[in-house]
């Protein structure tokens, strides 16, 4: 298996990266708006042109003046196009030329790629003569287009394929340069969820091994959601690191509506989820929230309690009343108590994972099942009907139809599901009863 080969899109604030990401793609992957610095962190699209596929790698605008947050974010631009097998350097033509694009195209042609210089916003043929100021720049002829129509995309592409290396010579699945998405069997999705600000992209950087996103203490710094899959001794997973979820009611329809709008995208279509607390804040309202939605989507959850390390004796055991109290319906999660910065008891979150896994993937003997049925029964007899037999239809979760000769009470249903989860050790893992009458 082979690695697809990547193409990074880089330039500096505002010039419609991730609207021509958008392009290139086919379809809205990254969050666009018409103000600078809504792209942060690295995100990685799987693009297909004439029959070739590789990575599009959307990066927030490259500066070379501004404060740490900036500084981070031209950080993740340059690992990007070190990595790359292509490099699309993007400006503005109705901007012209302008030294912090001449600082990037420096930058970017010490890394010894091919480079393509993307005039952006040729919206109509009065433009096309704007185009060769940008010659100057030092990387060939530019190429105009207009990412938001789609004018000379295709050319542009046409010109990557040419320039991708030959097929068959990418590095092995695993080495630099990202991952392929196109293995046959599916990899479980682990969403990070929490309030912003709690440590969810320090804990997904730790997790993967690599500064893929950016930390800062400023909340909000996550805009869109972004994953990354990676060898475990629990087998291949993939973490998807997600903006921070508030209150609907505190949010403005605009980038951080459509980062909310994305992270519950991710909750909804992970396999599993982690909760990441802030210790130091306790179990909050907001997170009681973001709990039932996860509960509701049907994630097997790890609870993390982030920056344990910052409570002293009586401060951890309140806290630890808090999640007994306040996330009872969870009371199936495992709780790891630790620290993202630190690496505290980090170890503990992917085999916790890996046993979520088994218990979702899992399929039990159908005579064992209805013994645990019956069992059930006969301890604690239904005061209205009765299950004759019972079956497991499906996985990714556990289902299971149960034939009755009446309707069954709903707390009656709890305690038969309770019983089939315990018999079975399936943990945290959600279950479905169907019930069918005969």
């Amino acid at each position: 298996m082979t690695a697809l080969p990547t193409v990074a899109v880089v330039g500096r604030p505002n010039v419609g990266k991730s609207t021509l990401l958008n392009r290139i793609v086919g379809r809205r992957e990254a969050i666009v708006e018409e103000r600078p610095g809504v792209t942060r962190d690295r995100k990685s699209v799987q693009a297909d042109w004439c029959g070739r596929g590789f990575m599009v790698v959307d990066t927030g605008g490259w500066s070379a003046s501004g404060g740490s947050l900036d500084a981070q974010v031209s950080a993740q631009a340059e690992r990007a196009w070190r990595s790359a097998d292509v490099v699309l350097l993007v400006v503005d033509v109705t901007v012209g030329l302008t030294p912090e694009d001449t600082r990037v195209a420096n930058r970017v042609r010490c890394g010894g790629v091919p480079v393509l210089v993307v005039v952006n916003k040729v919206d109509g043929e009065t433009r096309e003569p704007d185009v060769w100021e940008f010659v100057r720049l030092g990387l060939g002829d530019p190429w105009p287009v207009s990412a938001l129509h789609g004018r000379g995309t295709g050319d542009l592409l046409d010109e990557v394929v040419a320039r991708l290396p030959p097929e068959g010579a990418e590095e092995p699945a695993g080495a630099p340069g990202g991952e392929d998405p196109s293995a046959e069997e599916r990899v479980p999705g682990v969403a990070i969820v929490g309030r912003p600000n709690v440590g969810k992209s320090t804990l997904f950087n730790r997790l993967i091994g690599d500064e893929r996103a950016v930390v800062h203490d400023l909340p909000g710094t996550t805009r869109d959601s972004i994953d990354t899959e990676i060898e475990t001794p629990e087998g291949r997973l993939r973490f998807i690191d997600t903006a921070g979820m508030r209150r609907r009611s505190r949010i403005d329809r605009g980038t951080e509506y459509y980062s909310l709008v994305r992270a519950l995208q991710a909750v909804d279509s992970a396999d599993l989820a982690v909760l990441v607390i802030d210790a130091g804040e306790g179990v909050t309202h907001q997170d009681q929230r973001l709990a039932e939605r996860i509960d509701a989507a049907g994630c097997p959850t790890v609870i993390l309690m982030n920056k344990w390390e910052t409570l002293d004796a009586e401060a951890r055991a309140d806290v630890s009343a808090q999640v007994a109290d306040r996330l009872h319906f969870l009371a199936t999660s495992p709780v790891i108590k630790g620290s993202a910065l630190t690496g505290r008891s980090i170890h503990k979150l992917v085999p916790a994972l890996g046993q979520a896994v088994d218990a979702y993937r899992r399929r039990v003997p159908t005579r064992e099942l209805n013994q645990v049925v019956q069992a059930a029964q006969v301890a604690h007899p239904s005061p209205a009907g009765r299950v004759l037999y019972a079956t497991q239809g499906a996985t990714e979760p556990p289902t299971f139809t149960l034939f009755t000769n009446r309707e069954l009470a709903p707390t009656y249903l709890r305690y038969l599901e309770r019983s089939i989860r315990e018999h079975f050790q399936l943990g945290n893992t959600p279950l479905k009863l169907r019930v069918r009458r005969r």
